[in-house]
């Protein structure tokens, strides 16, 4: 196997892992999205309960708020950006083993 060869496979393989990790850290970023906006709609329901609003009503104010529409777009925009990740870390894993199989097989 030439070290050319040798020297792809593991560039490729090692990109991969990168996009990989951008990936998680971008999932992170949604998680931590999501959880804003669970605690979010707990500690608006509580207030609202407080002044003796129904809790459906709670949820339409809550859902109307500011704090809620940036939550749930910082949850999409972060796992729109953790796919992209994931799919391109696949596809140099699928080159990195496709290298692999292909130098594995001149020798």
């Amino acid at each position: 196997m030439s070290p050319r060869y040798q020297d792809d496979e593991h560039n490729t393989w090692e990109l991969a892992e990168g996009l990989l990790q951008q990936a998680k850290a971008m999932m992170r970023e949604a998680e931590s999205a999501m959880e804003a906006w669970r605690t979010g709609k707990e500690m608006n329901r509580l207030r609202c309960e407080r002044r003796g609003i129904s809790q459906s009503d709670a949820e339409i104010r809550y859902s109307a708020s500011a704090n809620a529409k940036n939550a749930i777009t910082n949850n999409s925009f972060h796992v729109g950006l953790a796919t992209m990740y994931y799919n391109a870390a696949s596809a140099n894993y699928a080159r990195a083993l496709y290298l692999h199989a292909r130098d594995g097989a001149r020798f």
